[in-house]
């Protein structure tokens, strides 16, 4: 992507809520994206933890001037201009509208809510406050590999698109001796594999294929019970999923989704098939992306380079690999130039809505047919 808009003009405030490996991805970030892409030194302000000792050793190694272990305090510091929130996903709605109130701008880790009508409730808060920017975790959307990816439907390459495929797997959850915790439940986690996983899958789909019609899906709790110092307790949100789908275009779609792969790790594959060639991608392997177009008598594989959107402002050689902590940075790029009054190129709440729209559609569907409405990606 080359930035057309400049960034804004004058340092901007950070706060941190969370220092899990979320927090430490944004913190990163946020170092790191004046030294890519040029443009103001941005504040870290102020990190929020739960536990106060934590808040303060991490402010130190992250580099933030204060810490709190009151969250509220961070969404309305008068020093602070935008909020990471990379908190427990119960938290969302309630750090994410106080910040919208409080005149911040919001980077938000996904899944955007626990449910439908949080991210709803959401949705309309951010409506309520143009003036500020709202974007959501979705790093995957900014690898180089998938934005030529997106880039090549565009421009026809594969003709019309006529089919996606898609799988989102690991294996985190495969162990059934691995402690039930809070991710396990509808009121502390929501959804499972889909609200963890699936969202990122659905964040591709709809880049690449456009807005769902309707869709037939069925979940699994392949381990209802997990151990815990109280003895078992039962595991409430899925382990996986899968779904039939059409998209407004008329393409078809499969999709799948598991915690419980054994051996997969990051496994964020898919393949687009076109008219006149196919598209294939596995986040695994997140610098190739493997394209066959007619005439040819299989794929060629293109390795990510810096004639791929992005990839030069790190390095200027090709096939030394992009990586995941790359993908934040682009994003906090993403967010700046949005401040500055630039494209949001999302998902912002408005857009993560429709996928949440989606993933809640897979988790009810029990083999039901459903139409959604309009998609907007």
């Amino acid at each position: 992507m080359v930035t057309s808009h400049p960034f804004p003009d004058r340092s901007l405030g950070v706060a941190l809520i969370g220092t899990g490996f979320m927090g430490k991805c944004h913190a990163m970030a946020w170092r790191n994206v004046s030294a890519v892409f040029g443009g103001a030194h941005h504040r870290l302000e102020l990190l929020s933890d739960v536990n106060a000792e934590s808040a303060g050793r991490f402010a130190n190694q992250f580099g933030f001037a204060r810490s709190t272990d009151r969250w509220e305090e961070a969404v309305t510091d008068p020093k602070v201009d935008v909020v990471s929130i990379t908190a427990p996903n119960g938290m969302h709605r309630p750090m994410a509208e106080a910040a919208l109130k409080a005149g911040k701008h919001v980077w938000l880790e996904k899944p955007m809510a626990l449910t439908l009508g949080d991210a709803e409730a959401m949705a309309a808060s951010a409506d309520a406050h143009p003036a500020q920017v709202t974007i959501l975790g979705y790093n995957y959307l900014r690898s180089p590999a998938f934005q030529a990816a997106r880039k090549m439907i565009r421009d026809g390459v594969i003709g019309r698109p006529l089919a996606f495929r898609g799988v989102y797997d690991e294996d985190y959850s495969a162990d059934p001796f691995l402690p039930w915790s809070w991710r396990m439940t509808h009121e502390g986690g929501g959804l499972g594999a889909l609200g963890d996983l699936g969202c990122h899958l659905v964040s591709h789909m709809l880049a690449l294929m456009g807005p769902v019609r309707e869709l037939v899906a069925q979940t699994q709790v392949a381990v209802p019970t997990r151990p815990s110092p109280d003895g078992p307790k039962a595991v409430e949100n899925e382990d996986s999923a899968m779904a039939l789908l059409r998209f407004a275009s008329g393409a078809q779609g499969s999709f799948a989704t598991s915690r419980v792969a054994r051996g997969r790790k990051c496994r964020l594959q898919w393949e687009v098939h076109g008219s006149d060639g196919t598209l294939v991608f596995d986040q695994e392997n997140m610098n190739e992306l493997w394209v066959h177009r007619i005439g040819e008598a299989g794929f060629v594989r293109h390795l990510t380079g810096p004639d791929q959107p992005d990839f030069a402002a790190f390095c200027p050689a090709p096939g030394h690999n992009f990586g995941f902590n790359e993908q934040k940075v682009v994003e906090a790029r993403d967010l700046l130039l949005a401040i500055a009054g630039g494209p949001n190129s999302g998902p912002d709440f408005a857009h993560g809505l429709e996928i949440e729209k989606i993933i809640h559609a897979m988790a009810v569907s029990n083999g039901r047919a459903i139409s959604l409405e309009r998609q907007m990606m």
